[in-house]
């Protein structure tokens, strides 16, 4: 079974394993969340049952959290995890950032520091508040939050583990005093921490490199060989095409993949954005018009990104308009009818294809997918 299918089954794409958004999330360590209605659905498509409402109960119940851990990115992360994984990665982060925010924004320390105060002041007591209004916060304390002074306020403070997101005001997310929204977690030391991101990411998304992993968690490079040196006896090593890859010894045998497995992915999901190199599931060919497999949901086909697809919301149905990279067989078109439908059932309504997909020429697989680096 080649690099591709192993990660869809170990990623519990193919097939659905979860049955709680928080357990998938906790299985992942992190899932990127930056597009915030894409995320609620790379949760729910690795589950056996799940709706975009139930997903969301799981922020509402704060059994997982929406803030910025690693690379300075929106995920969700299971409640457990936020506390070690922000102590963790996001150091660095702000390090690197400091100089540019200052020069570019007119922030440093004493500016954050204010801002600090005067938000755990109007968050403090369970108080959620959305990102105007705490704009309006700093405003009033004589804070300039203009042009983007602000949102990276914000950013920088929930990188600190002092706010994070709560529940959304109608379309708007909330911010709330992380302390307060979750209870005391327990805390790993330096070396635990780096062992549980590095296995989480061997276990949920392997086969994958060792640059892979120092991509997705944003470790500095020797923080990440540690990382990887002090799990290796929880891993499996395996060498293809001169680079060498890692997974979890424990990961459950991949089940035979029947042809014509077909997925609807949001932008953004860990399928793909989880890897330094994508030219297992993307071939370079297709790569720009796969928005590089990140920034366009995608169809996946046996593993392989086949194409993109848009959705239009309308009051009883979702339209789902697919653009294949490739000529879709008789059955990866009826497997893709079977995808929107899963879908819409997700978002609570019913489904239509946009365009007809089962009656084109038969499929070849990508030249190009499969080994092939970008």
């Amino acid at each position: 079974m080649d690099i591709a299918c192993q990660r869809l089954h170990n990623q519990r794409i193919e097939p659905a394993a979860f049955t709680t958004p928080a357990e998938a999330v906790a299985w992942f360590g992190a899932v990127q969340a930056q597009d915030y209605l894409g995320a609620l659905w790379a949760v729910g498509l690795r589950m056996r049952e799940a709706t975009e409402r139930s997903v969301e109960a799981a922020l509402t119940e704060r059994r997982i959290v929406r803030t910025w851990p690693l690379r300075g990115t929106l995920h969700f992360v299971a409640a457990a995890d936020v506390h070690w994984m922000l102590e963790l990665a996001t150091p660095r982060v702000l390090e690197r950032s400091r100089r540019r925010l200052h020069d570019e924004f007119g922030l440093d320390d004493p500016v954050f520091a204010g801002a600090r105060k005067v938000i755990e002041r109007a968050l403090r007591g369970g108080r959620q508040l959305t990102r105007p209004a705490l704009y309006q916060v700093l405003e009033s304390a004589r804070i300039s939050a203009e042009g983007q002074r602000g949102l990276h306020i914000l950013w920088w403070l929930a990188q600190q583990g002092v706010i994070c997101h709560g529940t959304r005001e109608g379309k708007q997310p909330t911010f709330v005093l992380l302390d307060e929204w979750l209870p005391a977690a327990k805390r790993f030391s330096r070396e635990e921490a780096l062992a549980e991101l590095a296995l989480r990411y061997f276990t949920s998304r392997g086969p994958a490199t060792p640059q892979d992993f120092t991509w997705w968690s944003g470790l500095a490079a020797a923080d990440a060989r540690i990382a990887l040196e002090i799990v290796q006896p929880q891993l499996l090593r395996e060498t293809r095409g001169g680079s060498t890859y890692w997974r979890s010894t424990s990961a459950l045998p991949n089940p035979a993949l029947k042809s014509s497995v077909v997925h609807l992915l949001p932008a953004y999901d860990e399928y793909a954005i989880a890897y330094k190199d994508r030219g297992h599931v993307l071939s370079p060919a297709h790569s720009a018009k796969a928005g590089n497999g990140i920034f366009n949901p995608v169809i996946v086909v046996d593993g392989h990104i086949a194409g993109t697809w848009k959705r239009t919301l309308g009051r009883a149905s979702v339209a789902v308009a697919p653009s294949p990279f490739v000529a879709f067989d008789k059955a990866s078109g009826k497997a893709l009818e079977g995808a929107a439908h899963r879908y819409a059932a997700f978002v609570g309504l019913s489904a239509a294809m946009t365009e007809p997909v089962a009656s084109v020429k038969p499929r070849k697989p990508p030249k190009g997918a499969g080994e092939r680096s970008l």
